[in-house]
């Protein structure tokens, strides 16, 4: 189940390691990733500053722990978005550079966590590995449509995932926020990411082909 700052802090202490994410969750729409301390994220759980220490060895790594679970049901969407590309690569790529900017409104605090909380993904090996599955499907993506272009000419698959990536992010990050961060923008978010992704296709020789 997805977390949003509206949902009902009705958790339990016997599970302080849920209870402190929630928490966190809840203060990074309040204040940002960066906006609260270890401390505070024990009093805004009600225990005491030391309880956290029995399921976090500090603030990174509740942070981390908070990133680990918005990329899993981050790459979910996006799996589910993606579809295996089906019925063609660019139908499902449109509905998958939907599904980026959708995360990002409907889940701040998640999507915070996961790429401004400052939390090395090296320094935690679930975490790097998620952000590795969540990337993967952008990747595939980048495959079967670079596999559409000429043969003497098909871009390399990484730098097309790469460039759709950052595409997709700072157009969440500055139009799609579903936060005070969003900028104000004379078309959808959605229409936008999908003009930059099709003129930078045309640009490598990669066109759709519908079916």
């Amino acid at each position: 189940m997805s977390w949003s700052r509206d949902e009902p802090r009705g958790y339990h202490h016997g599970n302080l390691r849920e209870a402190l994410i929630h928490a966190a969750l809840e203060l990074i729409a309040k204040k940002g990733a960066a906006g609260f301390t270890f401390a505070e994220a024990a009093r805004f759980a009600g225990v005491s500053p030391a309880a956290p220490y029995r399921h976090f060895r500090d603030r990174d790594e509740l942070m981390a722990s908070v990133a680990l679970r918005g990329f899993e049901q981050f790459e979910a969407a996006l799996a589910r978005a993606w579809d295996d590309g089906r019925p063609d690569a660019f139908v499902a790529l449109e509905r998958l550079g939907k599904a980026y900017l959708e995360f990002a409104r409907t889940q701040p605090a998640y999507y915070s966590a996961m790429f401004e909380a400052g939390v090395p993904a090296g320094a935690d090996p679930a975490l790097r590995s998620a952000g590795d599955r969540a990337f993967a499907v952008l990747r595939g993506a980048a495959e079967r449509l670079c596999a559409t272009a000429p043969p003497g000419g098909r871009p390399p698959a990484l730098m097309v995932a790469l460039h759709i990536w950052a595409m997709a992010h700072g157009t969440a990050s500055l139009f799609g926020r579903g936060d005070g961060a969003q900028r104000t923008l004379p078309i959808a978010p959605a229409e936008l990411l999908e003009a930059q992704v099709l003129v930078y296709l045309r640009g490598l020789g990669v066109r759709a082909t519908r079916t």
